[in-house]
């Protein structure tokens, strides 16, 4: 069974964890906080930017980075400007976690040099400094769902006001 996890280590701005959340609903990928957040949970703007998909939403909070790593085991994939490969490079098991930093610093430079064979880039233009954390975490999980052929979620849809 495949199991799809989302990490965001100290995340700070609500709206864009908010956008995340709403994409963690959507595609039934687990959504894991690490503290320390730069906003409280209960944040209306973090509230807003995920709507009403709250009770979709499978998520857990951590206090520090130890807490959340001693708590979970698999594949481990870590999304970096730094990187030397691509996303799309990587072949991602059944049960994975894909590892986002903070906004305004990324991800600590001595986790992503003891795991470089696992640390991977968005493609981007080299004057570019970095993408949206919420547009980052939607391409990653997306390339993950295509690879599992987007096990239990909907690919067709319908006009409403048409006969298909």
């Amino acid at each position: 069974m495949n199991e799809l996890n989302i990490v965001l280590i100290e995340p700070q701005i609500p709206q864009n964890t908010g956008n995340i959340a709403r994409t963690c609903a959507a595609t039934s990928a687990r959504l894991h906080l690490v503290a320390p957040l730069g906003f409280e949970i209960d944040d209306k703007k973090l509230k807003r930017a995920g709507l009403d998909y709250w009770s979709l939403l499978d998520v857990h909070i951590y206090a520090g980075v130890r807490e959340f790593f001693s708590q979970n085991n698999g594949s481990f994939f870590y999304f970096s400007t730094k990187a030397k490969r691509v996303h799309t490079e990587v072949s991602y098991p059944s049960k994975c976690y894909l590892v986002f930093g903070r906004e305004d610093a990324g991800l600590d430079e001595a986790l992503l040099h003891d795991n470089m064979d696992r640390t991977v880039r968005i493609p981007m233009l080299k004057e570019a400094r970095s993408l949206n954390l919420s547009n980052s975490v939607a391409i990653g999980v997306y390339e993950v769902l295509r690879q599992w052929g987007y096990p239990n979620l909907l690919c067709q849809g319908k006009l409403r006001n048409y006969a298909n």
